[in-house]
């Protein structure tokens, strides 16, 4: 993807965002100010006057100036409600913007949504590859608001996706990149309904739970008839056709059934009130979704996806619950058991809840999966929005395979760019070199943009190829002392689980192995070294391995081999190591790990160098 240059830069759009955000924040706080200002005098108007009649210096009359004061006092307080709600809503833009400029910067890796909880030691790559914790991939992308679309896109991180899906998610987010408003418009209203990620999957379970007054399915018949009878004994007994002792008749059936259905009533109660503000609350974003003019199926999809075909739209559904569930809220209300003890109105609301649930209750999770899919969508636009010299990766049906150029590491801020080349099965590259000289920065490179594009976002690089494949890597292998397992046991344990992982994948699977097997002694390293490649490279993976056993270059020129020998190097100048960066072909000649140890202080000889 490429800037064009009618396009703003991704600085200028947050900077100009952000200050329109700060500049309504300032505005608001005036208004703030001013209303705070009324409301002290409505207080003080009211205080006052009630203050002058008990005193005797106003008539009673006056009562009505107290009661009118107290009214402005309640109509103000509402308005400067919301107006505190326009001020959390503009703090939030001011903080997303502020958060897409630490993004062009390093001032990302202060973000404190991580994604520890996904990471897991026994992953295939994302222990390996930074997809998970402190400057990771997840850390940089990450613009959710929910559990949901968090989750969402820590799925799309964590496992490859179909060649289908990759091409409809870069299409939907490619769609979604330029629309800075929509993103933002949909994150802040994910986070004012959505504190500290709540989550509505309480309400989700009750939806789902099935009926939960069949138990009293009679009483819903009986609550139509039971108070028009007692109303009818009422007016009958007014009229002397009847005692007017009767209705108490009337009143007493109904007090029954009250009694009878108190504790049900009150059990579906609790259920969905427990959820109701992980629900409701949710309105304004699916009303902003149904609003949106899409072009891209898969944005189409999901968002057709929130209502059934002919049905009304789900801000609709939501609108109905709301007034539903207002008439739950009844309860809090002083009057609320005498006007249940004449009308059993209890019975009314919930049944009428249920027969909400048993038409829509089915859809309730198809909904908020709908929203995390958009959200987990957008967090991708995101990426490709800040890093413009990104590229949308190209997939093909044929692999496995990866072929990139100029590919960097898209967690640097200034990554050396290099050529890779794993053009089918059975290729893979040798890569020696010198410590710090890149080796194995290259290799999470690889890794880290194979799990970006297969999660549909762009790469960094300039063009980058690749087939649907598992990412299978051994880089950072730890012991365990609890569990009693040595270094080169944890070693032994991770390529087995990369072998085995390659042989279910049918070779579809691209392996990254750094400097394996040094638990051992360099003879039967190197010999386990070449058999784990040759074994790796028999499933017809591909991939890349680091060493410094110089011996395994000669897999290169084993007949019928596609094993390709390359290398980075260091030089001194003014006594200093430096590194370019750049990989060549063929295999190092020069080591440094002396000269590492003598400019770190360490006084070793090289009983190898020739004596003066």
């Amino acid at each position: 993807m490429s800037a064009t240059p009618e396009s703003p830069s991704p600085h200028r759009t947050y900077t100009e965002r952000r200050a329109a955000a700060q500049a309504e924040l300032t505005a608001l706080d005036r208004v703030s100010a001013r209303y705070a200002n009324l409301r002290t005098l409505a207080f003080l108007a009211a205080v006052g006057i009630a203050g002058f009649i008990l005193a005797g210096r106003l008539p009673k009359v006056w009562w009505w100036g107290a009661a009118g004061a107290v009214i402005v006092y309640g109509l103000l307080a509402v308005l400067h409600h919301q107006v505190f709600r326009r001020e959390a809503r503009a703090k939030l833009y001011v903080l997303l913007n502020e958060r897409g400029l630490a993004r062009l910067s390093r001032g990302w890796h202060e973000f404190t949504e991580r994604g520890e909880r996904f990471l897991a030691a026994s992953h295939l790559y994302t222990p390996d590859l930074d997809v998970f914790g402190q400057g990771s991939l997840f850390q940089l992308m990450n613009e959710t608001a929910t559990r949901a679309g968090e989750e969402r896109l820590a799925a799309w991180l964590s496992g490859p996706a179909s060649a289908a899906e990759v091409e409809a998610r870069q299409g939907a987010a490619r769609e979604l990149a330029p629309r800075v408003d929509f993103r933002q418009d949909l994150c802040v209203d994910s986070r004012v309904a959505a504190r500290e990620k709540a989550e509505p999957n309480l309400f989700i379970r009750w939806a789902e739970a099935g009926p939960s007054l069949d138990a009293i399915r009679w009483a819903r018949p009986v609550a139509v008839v039971l108070p028009l009878v007692t109303l009818t004994l009422y007016v009958l007994g007014k009229f002397g056709v009847l005692p007017e002792a009767t209705v108490w008749l009337g009143l007493a059936a109904q007090l029954a059934v009250a009694l009878i259905t108190r504790r049900t009533l009150q059990a579906m109660d609790q259920s969905v009130e427990a959820g109701e503000r992980g629900f409701v609350r949710y309105a304004p974003l699916f009303e902003r979704v149904e609003s949106q003019p899409f072009e891209h199926p898969k944005l189409r999809q999901l968002q057709s996806g929130l209502q059934r075909p002919g049905e009304k739209p789900v801000s609709v559904h939501f609108a109905r619950f709301s007034r539903l569930f207002s008439f739950i809220e009844f309860k809090r209300h002083q009057f609320h058991p005498l006007v249940h003890w004449l009308t059993l109105w209890d019975i009314h609301a919930l049944f009428a809840l249920e027969r909400w649930r048993a038409k829509h209750g089915a859809q309730v999770r198809h909904w908020f999966e709908a929203l995390a899919e958009l959200e987990a969508l957008s967090c991708v636009a995101g990426l490709a929005f800040d890093r413009p010299e990104f590229t949308w990766p190209v997939m093909e049906a044929q692999g496995p395979r990866v072929e990139a150029t100029l590919l960097g590491h898209p967690l640097l801020d200034a990554p050396v760019p290099n050529d890779v080349s794993l053009p089918g099965p059975r290729h893979a590259l040798l890569i020696t070199g010198s410590n710090m000289s890149g080796k194995t920065t290259l290799m999470r490179a690889l890794g880290a943009n194979v799990v970006l594009a297969l999660a549909g976002a762009p790469v960094c690089a300039k063009t980058f190829r690749l087939s649907p494949l598992q990412v299978l890597t051994s880089m950072r292998v730890k012991d365990s002392l609890e569990r009693g397992v040595s270094y080169f046991h944890a070693e032994v344990l991770r390529i087995k689980a990369v072998l085995d992982a390659a042989q279910e994948a049918r070779g579809q699977a691209l392996f990254l192995l750094d400097e394996i097997l040094l638990g051992t002694n360099t003879r039967e390293r190197q010999i386990a070294s070449r058999e784990v490649l040759r074994l790796l490279l028999a499933t017809g993976a591909c991939g890349a391995v680091t060493t410094h056993d110089l011996s395994l270059a000669v897999l290169a020129d084993e007949p019928g081999a596609h094993v390709v020998n390359v290398h980075f190097r260091d030089h001194l100048e003014n006594g200093k190591m430096v590194f370019d960066y750049k990989l060549r072909q063929g295999v190092v000649d020069t080591t440094n790990a002396l000269r590492v140890l003598r400019l770190a202080g360490v006084p070793v000889d090289d009983p190898e160098a020739p004596s003066h």
